[in-house]
């Protein structure tokens, strides 16, 4: 780890992680604030090569999750500012709609699912039941064995890359805004200046407070020596499949031990693309219901090995769900799921039982390895319950006081089916804020507008005391003057 140093600088709003959530997070806070700062690091070459690059594309319409959960409330928000963006902006994407379907069996199932839709508000996605011969009379390539189906008229599909390039084009476009590739977080320390300080400009105004950040560009410069430093008033922690380890960092500040340390799984989805006979001219999305009959459960852990379409109208199957593990050592964990990202023959043999029930001319032959994407879990294999999005915030005052587990200010209490340590919301923001997102899995995709937009709300009221509703400021562009020497070098 690299060793304290002091900052060079100084900036308002840091997001670490260049994901699609990152990118949506930054692009808000930057088109909010044109008079403070806002940079984004990203460890990689490029946006989105992790996660945001390796899932479904799908414009999800808000069907599974519970009524009171993040994840319900930032889907059916997401899906339509996603839409209204892509439309805007040009942006490729389709309006496919989604057939989940199912044997005799489902029906029950299928039926609770259009209920609970119908119990969404406003925006709660149109849904309706259909039977088998309906369905067929829609894709004629389902099995005979398919006796319901829930039609869902708002799922679609969208180009990932051309999404997460309109939003870094909202940031190299931005006179306040950078985007450093190739540069990884090392270190983050607290910075809590003495306040009785006679003389201002040591911290005693509140100027020093924030988090010093470390970083590192390039794999060839790992050592202390070669770290920058910097100090971020706000940080907001979107580093995916790593944003545990960022936390677990400041675990001894808190007063934890390693026992206390957030979690870290992994569950890989593999895809199969399609080239054969039973499934052509298919226009839909096609996802096959749980199997009721067990328990009558629906874990939310997988969604089944459903067909997709690629906006080109080719085929793919997945994802299925292959839980990987990372190495005891936390730092051989950073990039351990790399290795896991290809697809191995034998996931074909599962995947093709799952495809043939729903599917049943498809030829195996047709079926071949195509990519993997890894979901970063906060809950294991074993454990069959619901876990929502967690936004953990910290203050980077009095962090001994505080919990690892402590959910941002004004978020609603945990879904009453939501399995969450973080019981407890920070009073109030004191010096810098650190904003963690953990478990960012799907529907993080359809989300991540709606996130960007949240995570501007909360710092605006409860970081900068702001309305709601405020308005960005007529300066639009303006460079903050304080640091704009200092930033150019600083990228």
């Amino acid at each position: 780890m690299a060793i304290a140093k002091a900052p060079e600088l100084t900036v308002d709003h840091l997001v670490v992680g260049g994901g699609v959530v990152g990118l949506s997070i930054a692009s808000a806070l930057a088109a909010r604030w044109p008079e403070k700062t806002t940079y984004l690091v990203e460890r990689n070459k490029s946006f989105g090569e992790e996660t945001s690059s390796r899932n479904s594309e799908v414009i999800h319409a808000g069907l599974y999750y519970p009524v009171d959960s993040l994840k319900t409330r930032l889907c059916l928000r997401g899906r339509e500012l996603m839409y209204q963006r892509c439309q805007e902006q040009s942006i490729p994407h389709k309006q496919t709609k989604k057939l989940v379907v199912g044997a005799d069996f489902s029906k029950g199932y299928l039926e609770k699912l259009q209920s609970h839709c119908d119990e969404l508000g406003p925006l709660a996605p149109p849904t309706r039941l259909i039977t088998g011969q309906e369905a067929r009379e829609l894709e004629p390539n389902l099995s005979d064995n398919i006796a319901w189906a829930l039609l869902s008229e708002r799922t679609g599909i969208v180009s990932s890359h051309e999404l997460m390039a309109s939003l870094e084009r909202d940031l190299l476009e931005a006179d306040n805004a950078e985007i450093v590739y190739d540069t990884k977080l090392v270190r983050v320390d607290p910075n809590e200046p003495d306040r009785s300080a006679v003389n201002s400009k040591r911290g005693g105004d509140g100027s020093q407070d924030g988090w010093i950040v470390q970083t590192v560009t390039s794999e060839s410069s790992s050592s202390s020596s070669d770290a920058d430093a910097l100090l971020a008033k706000v940080v907001i922690n979107t580093s995916g499949l790593n944003a545990p380890i960022v936390l677990n960092s400041l675990l001894s500040d808190l007063g934890g031990t390693q026992e206390d340390a957030i979690p870290m799984w992994h569950s890989k989805g593999n895809y199969a693309s399609y080239k054969g006979k039973g499934a052509t001219g298919i226009q839909h999305l096609i996802y096959p219901c749980p199997d009721t009959r067990n328990k009558g459960t629906h874990a939310h852990t997988s969604l089944g090995t459903h067909l997709t379409l690629d906006l080109d109208g080719n085929i793919r199957f997945g994802p299925d769900t292959e839980w990987i593990s990372p190495p005891t050592s936390e730092k051989d964990a950073v990039d351990f799921w790399k290795r896991a990202l290809v697809v191995d023959d034998s996931r074909i043999e599962t995947m093709y039982d799952s495809i043939t029930e729903y599917l049943p001319n498809i030829d195996k032959a047709g079926l071949a390895p195509d990519y993997a994407g890894i979901r970063p879990k906060l809950i294991g294999p074993d454990t069959k319950a619901f876990m929502d999005f967690q936004f953990l915030w910290h203050n980077s005052t009095g962090l001994a006081g505080q919990k690892l587990w402590q959910r941002a200010p004004g978020l609603p209490a945990p879904s009453t089916s939501c399995i969450s340590k973080a019981k407890e919301s920070v009073d109030k923001a004191e010096g810098g804020a650190m904003i963690s997102l953990l478990g960012i899995e799907s529907p993080g995709l359809t989300s991540s507008l709606a996130i960007g937009e949240m995570v501007r709300e909360m710092i605006a009221k409860h970081f900068y005391n702001e309305h709601p509703t405020r308005q960005a400021s007529s300066n639009k562009g303006a460079r903050n003057e304080d640091h704009a020497h200092r930033l150019d070098a600083w990228a």
